[in-house]
């Protein structure tokens, strides 16, 4: 029974995270149209993407960040035929930070504030770099032979898409991590975020 209010707990939570990855890509975007009815965009989705997977683990942030953009493209005209694709490299973001910050850092198991804001932004680092190498390349390949658009009209929407897509994932890690450290500790009083074991400075991987 435990189990399964845990499990239910986690799924509020992930659908809250989805909420505000909607709510931030949708309404806190600045659009750029690009040649053939495409755009491209700078926004603060990817943010809260970052932001489920250190608070949830990698598998219900990626799945919030995945949930919240996608259907945050279906409802856009403009970026309804990307949806498959933001799907698949939301949640991807999320499993990749998830893996750094609580496979291999542990960050549930340490009180040391430091510990816990480099190993954060390392995993942020780690998600949205991935993002930035994967979404440029995916979206040239999706849309040129998915899609079927010209070659050449492929590579100028490569090369906004990286643009945009490095000084989001600047962006994001910067705020990711300022609101995770700074939420924390509320977080850890409300239960949202339980130590597991504590462990000292140096006991943790350095």
């Amino acid at each position: 029974m435990e189990k399964r209010n845990e499990t239910i707990v986690k799924l509020a939570q992930t659908a809250l995270m989805a909420a505000l990855c909607f709510v931030s890509f949708t309404f806190l975007q600045i659009k750029i149209p690009l040649p053939g009815g495409d755009a491209t965009s700078f926004h603060l989705g990817n943010t809260f993407c970052v932001l489920g997977a250190l608070i949830l683990g990698g598998w219900y942030g990626g799945l919030a960040g995945a949930v919240g953009m996608t259907i945050a493209d279906v409802l856009d005209p403009v970026y309804i035929i990307g949806a498959p694709k933001t799907f698949v490299l939301k949640l991807c973001i999320g499993l990749i930070t998830g893996l750094v910050a609580h496979r291999f850092a542990k960050i549930n198991e340490s009180t040391d504030k430091k510990y816990i804001l480099r190993w954060s932004t390392i995993a942020s680092v780690a998600g949205l770099g991935f993002n930035v190498a994967a979404d440029p390349l995916a979206g040239y390949f999706y849309k040129q032979y998915i899609l079927g658009q010209p070659q050449q009209m492929a590579e100028v929407l490569a090369k906004w898409s990286t643009a945009t897509t490095f000084v989001n994932a600047v962006v994001s890690v910067l705020l990711a991590g300022v609101l995770y450290n700074a939420l924390r500790p509320v977080l850890l009083k409300t239960g949202m975020i339980h130590l597991t074991r504590t462990k000292t400075s140096h006991e943790m991987v350095r």
